[in-house]
This record gives C-alpha cells, structure tokens and sequence, in this order.
C-alpha cells in the first residue's frame, strides 16, 4: 500500500538491521537508518543497470513533495534520459564556476552553447573534450591556460595521428576562452595567438573517398551479394537509393517514413542545414524498406545497432562494410552522394533539382519551411528515374521500359526548367 504521513512519522529502523525501506508506489521507498535518519529513494532501471536516485530527506521533504520528484524523474526517465544527469551536470558547473579552472569554464560554455545545436554534435563535442583536453587543462584555473599549454594539448593529440581532432580542440578551446572573456573570467584569449597551421603537420585536403562512375556496376554487384548482416546490406542498399548522408539514413526512425505515400521526411534537427528534407522513395527504396519492416524488433530505429537495440547502427559500419568489399580508401558512404550527383547531371536533370535533393541549397529562417518541398514532383521522377538506373547499371541490363522512362523523366524535369 502506498505510504501516509504518519506511516512516515512512524518508520523506524529495527535493531540489529542496517537500514529498513518502506514501500511508497512506482520505485519510490522511504529508507529508515538505525539513527532515525529518513531518506526517500527511487529505484529505477536505465538500460541494462538499476540504479538508485535519492529524493530528499523526510520530513524536511514532504511525502506529497517527494512523488512529485519521482513523477519529474519519470518523465525524464520516459523521454530516454537518465534522470541522474542534469544533476550531476549542475554540479559540475557548479564546481567550475566555484574554482574557476578550465574544465568549469568548458562546460559552462558547452551548457549555453548547445541550445541551438543538435543532440548528436553536442554529444561528440564534450565526449571529445573530456578524452582529450580535460586530462591536460582541465584541473588548471583558466588564468593559468597559456598558448604553449594549448599547443602542448594538440600536439600531443596529433601525436596519435589524429590531426583533424587536434586541429578542433584548439578551435574549440578557443570558443570557450572567448566565453570566458565575456564573463570576465580571463582578459585575453590565448588560442586566438595561433593558427592550427601554425603548430599542426599539414595534410592535403582530401574529398570523400568515391569510385569513378564506370566503377560503380561492380560495386553495386558486390552490395547485393554482402554477406553480412541484413540491416547493413540494406544500409549499402538505401544510401545508394537515397544519397543521403550517412548520419541520416543510421539515426532514421520509423516514425519518419510513409511507404504508401513513398516518402522519408527527415526532421530539420536531424539535418545539417537544420530544415526539414523530404526524400521520394523510389519503388526499390520502398521494397528494400517494407523487407526491412519484417525484420523489426521494437528499437525505433530502421537500422538498430547490433548490440544495443535502443542505439542506432554505428556510423563506421557502411564504411567497414565497403571496405570488406575491397573497397577501403575508395569509397565512403559520403561517396554516394558524389557519384549521384556526377551521374544525374550526365542523365540530365535540372542542377537546381540534383542540388535540392542533395539539400546542398542554403535556407535563411523565412523560407526554410518551404525550400524542402520545392519541385517535390520533379524529383520524384528523378529519384526513380536514379534507381532505375542503379538497377541497369548492377544488372548490365538496360530494360526497355526503363529507358523509356528516364527518357519521359529528362522530358518532363526539363519543362520545368532551372529553379
């Protein structure tokens, strides 16, 4: 039954037992010490682990006060998030803001500075942070943060050979000190004394890895005989379909896709260009996603991850995929996109199109909403007209009927004209 007032007045602890838990309702339970002392606690379970918030302590937190702290830690339990965090995270700011150091300044900038950014980015960065910056500058008070001290931080992340990371930790640390400056906590930036190219190996810029256009027969040959898993055969398959980037065909969800209709509407905090895009599915896009509907366990995600359902699939398993097809330094799943692009202007559809598609086109706050549906139509025949093409190119057959439909396809696209 659940707990009263003065069945909480009345707990107490028997002798000789180090603690006595009086049952309430949904986890919650009064936990009695042999001094009298009376916690409240909520036990609850975040993935694999059951874990153990504390809630207050009686009477100075009311039993009604204390349901409505389980009831918060529900909902936050209901939306996917350990309800432990913000708690932890507020005391770590609080302890940057107590001693200053580098790491407090860090995270309070990282707090403010997520608000407009998506889950993902946000995650990596401050995951980055505490690998790589944190071990080095975070303990130092920020006063204390010279430029030899930064250079030091990034050298020694380049020794590992991962130069693009370093060159972010520098950039990255150079927004935290310019949020320091505006709060008053140091007066100059030392990041701002160097440029990354100053102090970091250089390396060639390099384009996402692709195949050349007469390469892509064979490698669509080898996708279709991947003798991995399903989901990641299926992976290969789509974002071929699809070009779209590879952290928004991993992290899609059911929820996004109308396979009567034939349509993937990707959510604006899920694009780079943080507008809605819409996706036409060609008919194989569709056949290849209702085989995959079949498949479905309860993740919400169309490719789960292998291990863990409730994660989306890794962002290196299409690279690692390819690279088993013998494919490693030649082709991303990045590459897709180059090569479709490449391809669509040789079948000649409209560029303005080819770029929409791509949702390459810049989008300002008042036609954002708009932009993602612009000459939706068009594109429908283009993507089809794509798959199609994808289908003669694996199978080294061209049907009849699809050459005429890539033929009625131009025809149609080209009354349009440029957007």
């Amino acid at each position: 039954m659940p707990l009263t007032d003065v069945a909480c007045r009345n707990a107490t602890c028997p002798a000789g037992k180090p603690r006595e838990r009086y049952s309430d309702s949904l986890g919650m339970y009064l936990e009695v010490t042999p001094t009298g002392r009376k916690y409240w606690r909520l036990k609850y379970r975040f993935g694999p682990k059951e874990k153990r918030l504390a809630l207050g302590i009686y009477p100075e937190v009311s039993l009604a006060a204390a349901r409505r702290a389980r009831d918060k830690a529900r909902e936050f339990l209901s939306e996917g998030r350990d309800p432990v965090a913000p708690r932890k995270e507020a005391k770590l700011i609080r302890q940057a803001a107590t001693e200053n150091t580098f790491e407090a300044n860090a995270r309070a900038w990282h707090e403010q500075w997520k608000a407009s950014r998506t889950d993902h980015h946000t995650e990596y960065v401050i995951r980055r942070l505490a690998a790589d910056v944190f071990p080095v500058l975070g303990h130092l008070p920020i006063v204390d943060v010279t430029t030899p001290k930064l250079v030091a931080m990034a050298k020694k992340i380049e020794a590992r050979g991962a130069l693009d990371i370093a060159k972010r930790a520098l950039q990255t640390c150079g927004q935290i000190f310019r949020y320091a400056i505006a709060l008053g906590y140091v007066q100059h930036n030392p990041a701002a004394a160097i440029k990354p190219s100053d102090v970091l190996k250089s390396r060639r810029k390099e384009n996402y890895a692709r195949v050349e256009p007469k390469e892509l027969p064979e490698l669509l040959r080898k996708m279709a005989v991947y003798d991995g898993s399903p989901h990641t055969r299926a992976a290969l398959q789509l974002i071929a379909l699809t070009f779209v980037r590879t952290s928004e065909l991993i992290h899609a969800t059911w929820d996004e896709f109308d396979l009567e209709a034939a349509e993937w509407r990707i959510p604006a905090e899920r694009m780079k260009m943080r507008s809605p895009h819409i996706v036409p599915l060609s008919r194989q896009a569709v056949d290849a996603l209702r085989c995959l509907h079949e498949l479905r366990n309860l993740s919400p995600y169309v490719f789960p991850g292998e291990r863990d359902h409730e994660r989306p699939m890794s962002n290196n398993t299409i690279l690692k995929a390819l690279e088993r097809l013998g494919y490693k330094h030649r082709m991303t799943g990045h590459g897709f996109r180059g090569v479709a692009s490449t391809l669509l202007h040789e079948m000649s559809f409209p560029h303005p199109h080819i770029e929409l598609q791509l949702a390459h086109q810049e989008r300002n706050a008042v036609s954002a909403s708009y932009n993602h549906a612009t000459h939706l139509p068009e594109r429908r025949l283009m993507m089809q007209a794509w798959a199609d093409h994808l289908d003669s190119l694996r199978t080294g057959v061209r049907v009849k009927s699809a050459k005429s439909r890539n033929a009625r396809v131009r025809s149609e696209t080209s009354l349009y004209g440029a957007a």
